[in-house]
């Protein structure tokens, strides 16, 4: 595939992810770190800034596959096979001292975020590892004969005699990983590609797959700032060749996921609970699901109908699809709609299942087939950022998606939503942003499973990864995770008329249940009209309801 070819499907493939032996190693062992010298990378700006890394014939890598522009694996979007409902085995491991920063609480749409690169136990001890840094990046370019001159320095406790290389690869483990990310963010920012070539093989030496939750991280953090680089021009991204997972690998992966994370359950369970409050009386009711994944999330509700007094009221589902959908379930929505129809037969539930299989971007009024007399509910669990609004694109998907439902008189709407900001926020920011969300969110799956489980691993990698890379990566159309706050979507949906539905307690009792499943520091705050589910002091995603 040509580099324009990925440019157009909108995520870069990704280099490689430096994954240390699963076997107990520190992954700051000097015996893992390698030189930086001039056979490891060129500049040649003849034709502009240009610059080309050499790999080791005998490191591992992990890859990815590019993802197209109109859909993303997303960490959140697709549901598990039924089996994977089942309680989650968790290991008893305790959580690792927090990495993130801090944020507010409350988290309003006017915050602004401290810098999550604060790692140093004292503003001293900070200002010293920056100088460090810099020093060290100094002397990382400096030409190999001038390397022992200008890199005369070192930190407290080593020996005075020790100079050079040698001793700038010894100070990588006292670095803090946040800080070299921010700087490697900024240097990519400006195209600065020496220093930016520099800090990318010191950050080589500090991340890894299956390290704590910033290690993690900043190795996916790591591949998104290569391929920008290469978006950016600068060229020196290699796309290597690699295979996406087989469907039931992937379906697997999101079961993992499913399990030892209530992201997906919040999402589903909040919805309901929404749902069956607004349609308890209905006869005729109609979903519409913008993301209709493996349609898990209607199971509970046909049940619930089948057992509601006087008899089920007649159902229709209408399920809007994505290729990316269609490839983690083996197929297209037939697959969705057999599993339903046969569901609703065994309960007596009068039912009928009507496939749209397109992005929401697609989507038009005559493709939902309303009829009249329907009870409409619409849902939107984690896509609806997915859709570009006037920054990206004149028609403004977004906000006509929302002018459209609000045309069919709905009932509900439910809005699941990521509770970061990452939509229209300059890259330094938006880079801030994401390493503090995705610190937290890594925190969260740390807990459940061991730092060298393959299938944790596997699941990050796949379902978790191509958004990171992607928020950094990519502009544009080309950037398809565009997340906003709460606040944000308030905006959006009382400019296209919808009023915020107050939730019933029973909301947020239902979540607090499943929460029962997970580790203590999950737990959810109702404010404003919405319900926030945190992972310790971080709002991590959003349930709020429209009519």
């Amino acid at each position: 595939m040509t580099t324009s070819q990925k440019r157009r499907r909108g995520s870069a493939a990704i280099h490689g992810f430096y994954h240390q032996p699963t076997k107990d190693t520190d992954p700051y062992s000097l015996s893992q770190i390698q030189l930086l010298d001039e056979s490891m990378f060129s500049v040649d700006t003849s034709q502009g800034p240009t610059i080309s890394f050499q790999t080791y014939k005998d490191e591992e890598y992990f890859t990815l596959e590019s993802s197209p522009a109109t859909t993303s694996s997303n960490f959140f979007i697709y549901d598990s096979p039924a089996q994977s409902v089942s309680s989650s085995s968790r290991s008893p491991i305790s959580p690792q001292a927090s990495h993130s920063c801090l944020t507010d609480p409350h988290h309003s749409p006017d915050n602004t975020y401290g810098s999550p690169v604060s790692g140093s136990s004292s503003a001293d001890e900070d200002h010293f590892l920056r100088q460090k840094l810099r020093e060290m990046e100094m002397s990382l370019m400096a030409p190999e004969s001038e390397a022992t001159d200008s890199c005369n320095f070192c930190f407290a406790g080593a020996p005075q005699h020790q100079a050079g290389p040698s001793l700038a690869t010894s100070m990588i483990p006292k670095l803090d990983i946040k800080q070299v990310l921010v700087a490697c963010a900024q240097a990519v920012d400006i195209v600065d590609i020496s220093r930016a070539a520099g800090l990318m093989h010191v950050l080589e030496q500090m991340v890894s797959v299956s390290g704590d939750p910033v290690q993690r991280v900043g190795a996916y953090m790591l591949e998104g700032l290569r391929a920008r680089l290469e978006l950016s021009g600068s060229k020196i991204y290699r796309a290597l060749k690699c295979e996406s997972p087989i469907s039931s690998d992937l379906m697997s992966y999101m079961g993992i996921l499913f399990q030892i994370c209530p992201y997906y359950k919040f999402a589903y369970v909040s919805a309901n609970a929404v749902i069956r409050e607004a349609i308890q009386y209905e006869p005729r009711i109609h979903i519409i699901d913008f993301q209709i994944a493996q349609g898990s999330q209607w199971i509970p509700i046909i049940q619930w109908l089948s057992q509601r007094p006087g008899g089920s009221p007649v159902l229709r589902i209408t399920g809007v699809d994505d290729s990316q959908s269609a490839y983690a379930r083996g197929g297209g929505l037939p697959i969705v709609g057999q599993r339903l129809s046969k569901l609703a037969a065994s309960l007596n539930v009068p039912f009928e299942f009507h496939d749209t299989a397109m992005t929401g971007c697609e989507v038009h009024q005559e493709h939902l087939m309303v009829q009249p007399g329907e009870a409409v509910v619409v849902n939107f669990p984690y896509i609806l950022h997915h859709m570009p609004d006037e920054s990206v694109d004149t028609w403004n998907h977004r906000d006509r998606l929302l002018r459209l439902v609000k045309s069919l008189s709905p009932v509900v709407v439910t809005l699941v939503e990521q509770e970061s900001n990452t939509n229209t926020t300059p890259f330094h920011l938006r880079f801030l942003e994401t390493l503090d969300y995705y610190t937290a969110m890594f925190e969260s799956i740390d807990v459940a499973r061991p730092r060298n489980d393959k299938e944790r691993i596997n699941a990050e990698q796949h379902c978790v990864a191509r958004d990171i890379v992607n928020m950094i990566a990519c502009e544009g159309g080309e950037r398809v995770e565009r997340h906003e706050l709460l606040g944000k979507w308030r905006s959006r949906f009382q400019m296209a008329g919808f009023q915020q539905c107050g939730l019933n307690p029973a909301v947020s009792g239902a979540v607090r249940d499943v929460l029962k499943e997970y580790d203590r520091k999950f737990r959810v705050e109702e404010r404003d009209g919405g319900l926030y589910l945190y992972w310790s002091r971080r709002a991590m995603a959003t349930c709020s309801a429209w009519r």
